[in-house]
């Protein structure tokens, strides 16, 4: 939503208003007084949050947006992921969907929210269907499909074919975590082994195997790019931000509550003081780095690097062009 372009191609919301946002939607995107259904139908009806996303990004569709994006979905129609990418836009037109339709989609994890469900045409009049869920499904930590198409980009421009394989050295990532409890150790062997598929979706107020997969699939991907980038000498090209030691109702998904938003704010503005941490392989907790400095010194100097680097591209073109 950020990407989302205004009536003068300017950014229809900033980072700023992140926050506000979710204090604003998120009781209603969330209600704490609905009825119990979690075994007969989603959560929540989604309505809310459908409203409010087209309201938000109207017709505006994928081609756009104000810088590339790459959104993953899942198809359950298909059993396949769904990648609405910026760039395969002109290769693949049937993606160039509503921004809205992609959102609403991407935000859809399975007994939260209705699948989403919509058709788009190209210009050429081939119509695509979708049943899209939450691409948390295959992808619930996309870093390496970013840096997938990136590199599928940078191999299709000229001067592409010399990037050398595994060089992630043209790579600056930063991946954004959305936090958990490593230190809980909520479930064991001698509880679990006792459970049936119900337990296994619903256990003391969380659902264990969608904790189990959406863990697993965001801390493999974790684990890769460390290994990768320590291996080809980049640590410092990927940064990961993320609270591995939440406490309490901050772990919930959708307690949507005054005091945990609250408290949810809180967190992040402490992680933002916080050191700068690495994976720690062996363990799969996250330490400081020596002499790495706070998230957000890191933050700032990765946007004075991007600022040199546009400014670097910008004095190379036309003078006409720029």
């Amino acid at each position: 939503m950020l990407a989302a372009p205004n009536e003068n191609k300017r950014p229809l919301f900033a980072a700023k208003e992140i926050v506000q946002f979710y204090l604003e939607n998120s009781p209603k995107i969330f209600p704490q007084n609905r009825l119990w259904k979690v075994l007969t139908g989603p959560q929540y009806d989604g309505k809310y949050l459908r409203k409010a996303i087209r309201k938000m990004l109207g017709s505006s569709k994928l081609h756009d947006s104000l810088t590339n994006l790459v959104i993953p979905t899942f198809d359950i129609k298909k059993l396949q992921p769904v990648i609405f990418s910026s760039y395969q836009v002109e290769t693949l037109p049937t993606l160039d969907a509503k921004l809205s339709d992609i959102c609403i989609s991407t935000a859809a994890p399975p007994t939260f929210f209705p699948v989403h469900y919509f058709k788009n045409q190209d210009s050429q009049g081939n119509v695509r269907e979708f049943n899209l869920i939450d691409g948390g499904i295959a992808a619930n930590n996309p870093t390496l499909v970013a840096i997938t198409e990136v590199t599928k980009q940078i191999m299709k421009n000229p001067g592409g074919c010399s990037m050398k394989p595994m060089e992630y050295g043209r790579f600056l990532v930063i991946s954004l975590g959305t936090g958990s409890n490593k230190t809980e150790e909520k479930y064991n062997a001698k509880t679990a082994s006792k459970w049936g598929v119900i337990s296994w979706l619903y256990h003391k107020g969380s659902s264990p195997l969608i904790s189990c997969y959406s863990d697993a699939i965001s801390d493999m991907v974790d684990y890769h790019n460390c290994v990768v980038f320590k291996a080809l000498e980049s640590e410092d090209n990927y940064l990961r931000i993320d609270d591995d030691k939440l406490q309490g109702d901050t772990v919930s998904a959708d307690l949507a509550t005054e005091e945990n938003l609250n408290n949810l704010v809180k967190v992040g503005e402490n992680l933002l003081k916080g050191p700068v941490t690495r994976k720690n392989l062996d363990t799969g907790r996250y330490e400081p780095v020596e002499n790495g400095g706070t998230n957000e010194e890191a933050l700032q100097r990765v946007a004075k690097l991007l600022s040199e680097e546009r400014k670097y591209r910008l004095r190379l073109l036309p003078r006409n062009a720029a």
